[in-house]
């Protein structure tokens, strides 16, 4: 089976003939060195977690707006899970080829058992593309989130789609009558 890296997810995107846009850049690690890259889609780049069930029985990969934080406890609710924890580096290489920093929903094409769930953020259904990583993270690719779900769901890996809850805003404080 082939191993997917930047270049086959390319060549992938090419062969179907899905649009996108390709930023290459120096590698970035976290969500602040994604920021500091200025991309011009910079505010649709998502976040993705690697996330497994604490039997290890079940492995989620949850893409999410960047600036949303993450609630293991609701998202837990939302799948039906045992509680949630976020998998080891070893599980990353091992599951979906792929390193810290380079966690990407491209991943699961690398996951020969389709062990993985790709859990999608609703809010993500209103952005015109997703800025993530061709399982490497010196790009940044811009597709659309159709293309995205096409390339998972023929792959055979399940997808759920989940409305993670915004955080909680302080309650406006009442005028005095």
């Amino acid at each position: 089976m082939t191993h997917y890296g930047k270049a086959e997810v390319v060549a992938l995107l090419d062969e179907r003939g899905i649009a996108y846009e390709k930023i290459e850049h120096e590698a970035v690690f976290t969500m602040e060195g994604m920021a500091a890259l200025e991309l011009p889609f910079a505010h649709e780049v998502v976040k993705n977690l690697f996330l497994r069930d604490d039997k290890k029985r079940a492995y989620y990969l949850v893409v999410m707006p960047e600036d949303k934080p993450a609630n293991l406890k609701e998202l837990r609710r939302s799948l039906e899970s045992r509680p949630l924890r976020f998998a080891s580096e070893d599980d990353l290489d091992a599951i979906l080829g792929l390193r810290a920093g380079a966690v990407t929903p491209f991943g699961v094409l690398n996951d020969e058992e389709r062990r993985v769930t790709v859990v999608f953020d609703e809010e993500l259904r209103g952005y015109s593309g997703l800025g993530v990583h061709p399982n490497d993270n010196t790009a940044t690719l811009h597709v659309a989130l159709d293309d995205l779900l096409a390339i998972v769901e023929e792959h055979g890996n399940p997808v759920a789609f989940v409305a993670m809850p915004c955080p909680d805003s302080a309650p406006a404080e009442e005028d005095p009558a």
